[in-house]
């Protein structure tokens, strides 16, 4: 499968400032950037801390909107939508993974997976089937009554994993999502990312610190200031 299947941006960015606060205590986290990313392609996104990554990562899963400057989901300018129209899109086209699993403790891997479907009014029996396919995906099929207390931190991110791509999304967005595991649990993780976008087609949008991470990605994004400082592509053995 080719990593850019389509020549209209599955995503684009415009000129987008962000500024939270005002007068002399406003702070500007990003100052006008423009980044356009295409259906199936595997980005790592990179920068120190203060230097916008997380904020655009935020505009692009729709946690926050541009202060000015546009954002364009497949063609559709997301600033024109409302807050429930900006819910259903991340109900229905994103998936989110997240350095700190985000897991309902109490809850089972299944149970757990299961929840962004519930959110969709999915049927029992229909949301049940997929969330065990989706462990089975992640290789968690003998794990779905354990709680996250009786599951490595590994597993545990696979289960999170798990929750993002039973509702099939367009485009997985992921927050340091090794931040939390040692170097071969990275690697599982990264190699099931990979796999995704790869076999599945889905888009992979990473934050990471990790050079070790991002050479996973076919493209890295530099952030430095809130600007866009470096935008290359690179080749990988996976």
């Amino acid at each position: 499968m080719s990593s850019v299947i389509d020549t209209v941006p599955l995503i684009e960015l415009c000129a987008v400032t962000k500024t939270y606060g005002s007068g002399l205590a406003a702070m500007q986290a990003l100052r006008g950037i423009d980044l356009r990313i295409h259906q199936g392609e595997f980005v790592a996104v990179m920068g120190a801390s203060g230097s916008g990554k997380s904020t655009c990562m935020n505009i692009l899963g729709c946690l926050d909107t541009p202060t000015t400057g546009s954002y364009l989901f497949q063609g559709i300018e997301v600033g024109l939508l409302d807050r429930n129209q900006r819910a259903l899109l991340r109900r229905h086209y994103l998936g989110f993974i997240f350095q700190g699993f985000n897991l309902l403790n109490r809850t089972s891997a299944l149970e757990n997976v299961e929840l962004p479907l519930i959110y969709r009014g999915t049927a029992i029996a229909l949301r049940r089937r997929a969330a065990r396919r989706a462990l089975q995906a992640v290789g968690l099929s003998d794990w779905e009554n354990h709680t996250p207390g009786e599951l490595s931190g590994g597993q545990q991110q696979r289960v999170a994993i798990a929750r993002a791509i039973v509702t099939e999304p367009v485009v997985l967005l992921a927050d340091e999502p090794t931040g939390n595991l040692d170097s071969a649990r990275s690697v599982e993780i990264m190699e099931l990312l990979t796999s995704f976008n790869r076999n599945q087609g889905i888009t992979v949008i990473m934050v990471t610190h990790e050079a070790e991470m991002a050479a996973y990605a076919r493209r890295i994004v530099h952030f430095k200031d809130g600007l866009i400082a470096g935008d290359h592509a690179q080749e990988v053995n996976n």
